[in-house]
């Protein structure tokens, strides 16, 4: 059987997407950089799935896996199988400015996300089909910097980047990106309700995007088969004022 396989699937986004496929009867591996914190995960996944089908999805799988050391990455999904979903979520949050410039963050973060990446797909390329399909996430500090957001925005719009490159290389596996705007249930901007605040009145449908919203925008991504090559902002239709 062919699995999903969503990197940074511990917490979020990524794990309610891992929740999605597993009720619907879909083998799931969740990867994080701590095995055990991948298998609680994993166990999360599989109650959720228990409770919705009565037990006949799947178990689900937890691995490790540690983006920011892509010559570990092979070897770490080296016995995952067939892969018909890949889903690369995993980011971490980072505040670096020019005129700070901390080096080594910017090294880790930028390897990360443009050379982990990528790592992951030269992996598991011999384990797509032509039916899979990948998905990339990003974000709209790409096109929206902020104070600090050096190394956040450039590797965001690096992912545009990676998205036109491969959808064409590994034609006809489908590659695209997703990019969340303030995501209004996220615990980290609940915990900041004055910036929650200025994001929704900011945004056309006058509401922030929900963890539920992405979710289901990065299902569409991966799931319909006419959608390649496309960069997905999912903001509310945010505008500046």
């Amino acid at each position: 059987m062919s699995s999903v396989i969503i990197v940074g699937g511990t917490a979020g986004i990524g794990l309610e997407l891992a929740k999605h496929y597993a009720v619907r009867g879909r083998s799931v591996v969740v990867s994080g950089r701590d095995r055990e914190r991948a298998e609680q995960a994993a166990a999360e996944v599989d109650k959720i799935a228990v409770a919705d089908t009565g037990g006949n999805a799947p178990q689900a799988r937890g691995i490790a896996l540690d983006l920011s050391r892509p010559q570990d990455i092979a070897a770490a999904l080296s016995d995952v199988g067939p892969v018909d979903r890949l889903v690369l979520t995993a980011i971490e949050r980072d505040l670096n400015s020019i005129a700070g410039y901390d080096v080594e963050r910017a090294v880790r973060l930028t390897t990360l996300k443009l050379v982990g990446y990528h790592a992951v797909v030269n992996a598991l390329l011999p384990q797509l089909s032509p039916d899979s399909s990948v998905l990339f996430f990003g974000g709209v500090a790409k096109d929206r910097p902020y104070a600090g957001s050096t190394t956040v925005s450039t590797i965001n719009a690096g992912v545009v980047g990676m998205v036109r490159t491969l959808s064409v290389e590994i034609a006809p596996i489908r590659v695209n990106s997703i990019h969340p705007g303030i995501v209004g249930d996220s615990p980290f901007w609940l915990a900041k309700p004055a910036a929650l605040e200025d994001a929704r009145r900011r945004t056309l449908t006058d509401r922030s995007p929900t963890t539920a919203d992405v979710v289901d925008a990065s299902v569409f991504l991966l799931e319909n088969r006419a959608v390649n090559g496309v960069d997905l902002h999912v903001d509310g239709g945010r505008r500046e004022l």
